[in-house]
This record gives structure tokens, sequence and C-alpha cells, in this order.
């Protein structure tokens, strides 16, 4: 279907610089625009070269390096296939091959019950009535569906265009991250604890699956098992069918958790909860926020803490789990499995607070009864002592190379999609130029990358008010 591009930066010359809808100006524009102060200090922020300085883009949304162009595609408030309206907020994403030349991308929206206005059922959501009762997962106090949901789209690689778009998942509540399953189809986590009787008529928290393949609104079915917290994201290792789950809660006391589900096709059927703990028990701090517990590079065995009570009805979930001895992280978000491992970053974690990227190898036997004698093994994969080359690193993904790719999530400053080398070196990839859509005067948080099978295209969303980008570019050209 897709030919693998694994070996793309090491073994092949060749240069995808393939041209998008927002083509980069010429190069008499360029030195116009783009100042060698402004070069000098993204060369600084990288290090190691990566793929050179950015350039200003003309149309004020993206800045890419030389070479490199994106196409903006679905933006919030335009009309979907189904007629329903492109909600705002677009956040995390998954990418499915379709056929030789056609992607699915399964894209969440992370819309709260305040969002009413920038739901898919438009202003005062006159279009909610479109949509079947038994579709959505739940209604607010005036009996309108919940505005969070996710909505999927197919995106043609050849001629670079949206070819048609709809609602996929709707009535759930701040859908925020996720995770892609062995079998195509799309894990949506809400991040939020949201209650019955606080402007819902069911409890929130939960992880929902959607059908990649699916044309028309999944089943919203809570997957109960994997428990009820504020949820970011999720990554499945496909060789056993574990899945793991990352928590962003404010404070940083958050629990890494693994779910060992009955039947690993069929998450629904129920499975166990846990939670990683370290060789300290509850005294471990891998956040690094007080003194340094572990440096750049060091590994530490784990194991892991059943936990009960996972409907977790007074909030107090990862309180019990660390009374157990499972280690707090600095607010988990991003999460992929690579080959045989995983990474998933902590994004106030470190001295700095300004991010850190964990790197796990699960056991040989993970989720077996005789785990202990061959344990899964955790390290502090990066922690960024300059916030100038990383920042509030959030969500990832594993490029066929094996390169992370790193959204920024900074409030009230300019974010930065980075690169990070599987020697842990940082260069920068892109910037986010579309100024005034963040928070306290700073640009949106990117959100949601990910990369076509055939390694050609990086997708990432502009997460505000919502615009779906795909990069291609010389991919093959990468400096150390």
């Amino acid at each position: 279907m897709f030919t693998s591009r694994r070996r793309l930066i090491q073994g092949t010359s060749a240069t995808l610089a393939f041209s998008g809808l927002a083509r980069y100006a010429s190069a008499q524009d360029r030195a116009r625009q783009a100042s060698a102060a402004e070069i000098e200090a993204d060369a600084y922020r990288s290090e190691v070269y990566g793929y050179g300085p950015l350039r200003s883009d003309p149309a004020r949304l993206f800045d890419l390096p030389e070479g490199f162009s994106y196409t903006a595609f679905s933006r919030a408030g335009e009309p979907m296939s189904d007629d329903f309206v492109t909600p705002y907020k677009a956040d995390g994403m998954g990418c499915f091959p379709l056929d030789d030349h056609r992607v699915i991308l399964v894209r969440n929206h992370e819309l709260k019950p305040r969002d009413v206005e920038r739901s898919a059922y438009g202003p005062e959501r006159k279009l909610a009535a479109k949509m079947p009762a038994d579709r959505v997962y739940d209604f607010d106090d005036q009996n309108l569906p919940a505005t969070g949901g996710t909505t999927t789209l197919v995106y043609d690689l050849r001629k670079r265009a949206l070819e048609r778009s709809h609602l996929s998942l709707t009535g759930t509540s701040t859908n925020c991250a996720g995770g892609v399953t062995p079998w195509g189809s799309w894990l949506s986590c809400e991040e939020t604890t949201q209650a019955k009787g606080q402007e819902a008529q069911k409890d929130h928290g939960w992880v929902f699956e959607v059908p990649s393949q699916l044309k028309g609104v999944a089943d919203p079915l809570p997957i109960t098992g994997m428990g009820r917290f504020r949820h970011e994201a999720a990554c499945i290792d496909p060789r056993t069918g574990v899945v793991y789950l990352t928590e962003d809660v404010g404070d940083g006391l958050c629990l890494f958790y693994r779910y060992l589900p009955h039947d690993r096709t069929k998450l629904l059927a129920g499975g166990r909860l846990q939670a990683l703990a370290l060789p300290e028990g509850a005294e471990a701090d891998p956040r690094n926020w007080e003194e340094a517990y572990w440096q750049p590079g060091d590994w530490r065995n784990v194991h892991w803490v059943d936990l009960d009570g996972v409907d977790n009805p007074y909030e107090d979930l990862r309180y019990r789990g660390h009374a157990k001895g499972a280690a707090w992280f600095a607010r988990g978000e991003g999460i992929h499995f690579g080959q045989g491992e995983l990474y998933f970053t902590c994004t106030s974690g470190g001295l700095q607070k300004g991010g850190q990227i964990f790197r796990y190898v699960p056991s040989p036997r993970e989720g077996q009864a005789d785990e202990a004698s061959q344990p899964g093994r955790l390290q502090l994969f990066v922690e960024q002592p300059d916030t100038r080359v990383m920042e509030m690193c959030d969500n990832l993904a594993i490029s066929p190379w094996g390169h992370l790719m790193v959204c920024e999530d900074k409030v009230g400053g300019i974010n930065y999609l980075r690169g990070v080398t599987p020697e842990g070196k940082t260069y920068t990839l892109g910037r986010n130029a579309a100024a005034g859509a963040g928070d306290v005067g700073g640009n949106s948080e990117l959100a949601g990358v990910c990369f076509s099978p055939d390694g050609t295209t990086l997708f990432v969303n502009i997460y505000m008010p919502g615009v779906t980008l795909a990069i291609t570019g010389p991919w093959a050209k990468f400096r150390a």
C-alpha cells in the first residue's frame, strides 16, 4: 500500500520538495523578510543544524526551513461534507492509510462546556436536531449535545487536498489527545473529570474508540476499564496489546498508567489498570523539581501497582495510586509507540519546569506474572535546561526514520515544532507564525502531529481557532 520510508534520511538523497497551497516567496522576498538576526536566533535554538533556519511565511501562518511548504485545510467554521460545521480547537490526531494515495485523519476537538458557539452544531447549536440522540454520548442541562468530539478527514497526498470530512464522535467533553490502535482506530481521550450534574447528564473523563474507516458517527461507548481521570493521550504496544496512558493535571501530581486488557482487540471487555512505580516507591520524584532525582540518559527499573475504584467518583485515583508507591509525573501529555519502546512528554517537568521527554522499554514479560524477573526500564531521555531550545513539550510522534516530532504548548509565547534525534539532540522544524490566536498575547499551541504512512507528509494542527497543515519537503536533507 505504501512504500516504507524508514531509511529515508540515511539511505536516500532524493529531495521531496512538494509544492503546497502556501508557496514560499521568491528568494528576493525571503532575503528581505528574514533578517540575519532572525536566522541567527533560529540557529541558536537548535542543538543540531537539522533542516536549517526558518524562513518567514508571507501568509503569516507557519514558518518552515528552505524547501519545505504546507497545505492548510479544514479550518474551524468551514462546512463539512455531512453539513455540520468544522469545530474549533483542533487537538490530538492520528493518521491511517486508506489506499495508495489517500489517508484518513481522525482529529480531536478539545471543546469544553463553555464552547457552545464553537462546536460542530454551529451558532446556538441549531444543527443539533440533525444528530440522532443515540449517537450522542451526553447532553448538557439544556438537553443539547456536549460540545467535544472528533472529526474524520480524508486527505489526498497526490493532490495535496482535503477530499471530505465529517463528525465522527460527539457528545463528549475536552477531547485532548489520544492514540492510534494497531487495528486502525483512534482512541480519543477526555481531559476532564466533569461530573453528572455539572452541566452534564453523565460523568466524563473517559477514553472512546473511533474506527478510522467509519463514515458516520461512532458508538459513544466509554472504555471504563481504562479509568476515569484527566486523560491526555494513549498508545498501544502492538506486540502485547498493553495500552499506556498519560494524565494531565495542572498541579503536576500525575501518574503514568497502563491498561492490561482481557481481550487486546476488544478494549471495552475490561482489564486491569495499573500505575508505574520506581525503585524508591512513593519517594521517587522523576519530576526533578526540587532536586535532580536523575540526569538525562539515566535509566531506572520499574514495577507497576494495581489500582482499584478506577471509576474515580471522588477524584482521588492518583492519590490512592501514589499511596501505593506510584511515582508522580509533571503533567504527562503526548505519547507514541515506536520500535519496541515508547516516548512520552511531561510538559512541566524539570528544574526549569520547561518539560521532559521519557523513554520506556517494556519488559519482555510485560504484564505477565513473572515480569519482575525482567522489569521494564524507564529513561529520562531529554530534559532541556535552555527553554529557548524547547519549552513545554506536548503532543509528539515518532517519524518513520526514528526522530521525535514534538509540539510546544507555551502560554504567552511563540510555539515551535521541534525535532529530536535518536541521540536526544533537539532542532527546530517549524514555528507558529499566527499571532493573536493564543493566550496572554502569544500564539496558539501546536498539536496532533503525525506522519503519513509513506513518510512524505507531516500533519500538524494549529489548535486555535483550528486548522490542519500538511507539510512536505526535503526530509532526506537532515544535517546533524
